[in-house]
């Protein structure tokens, strides 16, 4: 009899952010953000009103994984991100 793997799936992570559009060039900060699967180690980092880069810092090193898969900005001073790895 034949034997069936389960196929890993890979974990996502939807990020929603803005910057106040009252200060030209301000931080860009988590609105909310949305795990499917893991985001260990950084999951502390996807915090509402955190900083995004310190999102982005943990989640695109090397030895996490993540990828940017896909971003729009939704308007000058706000959008969202996805990012994916691959287990």
């Amino acid at each position: 009899m034949a034997r069936t793997k389960a196929v890993l799936q890979p974990d996502l992570i939807l990020i929603s952010w803005t910057r106040n559009p009252l200060r030209p060039g301000s931080a860009r900060r988590i609105i909310a953000a949305r795990v499917i699967g893991s985001a260990q180690p950084c999951r502390f980092t996807l915090v509402p009103n955190g900083l995004l880069i310190n999102a982005l810092n943990c989640l695109l090193d090397h030895d996490i994984g993540f990828k940017i898969v896909f971003q729009k900005k939704t308007s000058s001073f706000s959008g969202y991100l996805v990012l994916q790895r691959n287990r």
